[in-house]
């Protein structure tokens, strides 16, 4: 939890990577899912068209030294990109 909030909490503007609609649409989803699995059901695609995506995503982060290893770091991330907001959840 420390190292979320540290996230949330950073002087420094991030730097954002390039995520595309559908890499937040499948983001978004998983957030929303108890899994992985209840993720693809919902967006009607396979598992690993999720973990790819994710991984993806993951590198994207990574790339702009952002790194975000767990669903709460990236979840840390999206909120700092505006990406999505705790009122949405």
């Amino acid at each position: 939890m420390t190292a979320v909030l540290t996230l949330l909490t950073s002087p420094e503007p991030p730097r954002r990577p390039a995520l595309s609609t559908r890499e937040i649409e499948v983001m978004l989803a998983w957030f929303r899912s108890d899994s992985k699995v209840d993720a693809a059901r919902s967006l009607f695609i396979s598992i690993g068209t999720i973990n790819t995506h994710l991984s993806r995503i993951r590198a994207k982060y990574l790339a702009v030294d952002r790194p975000a290893t767990t669903k709460a770091a990236l979840f840390a991330r999206a909120l700092q990109d505006g990406i999505t907001r705790l009122g949405d959840w």
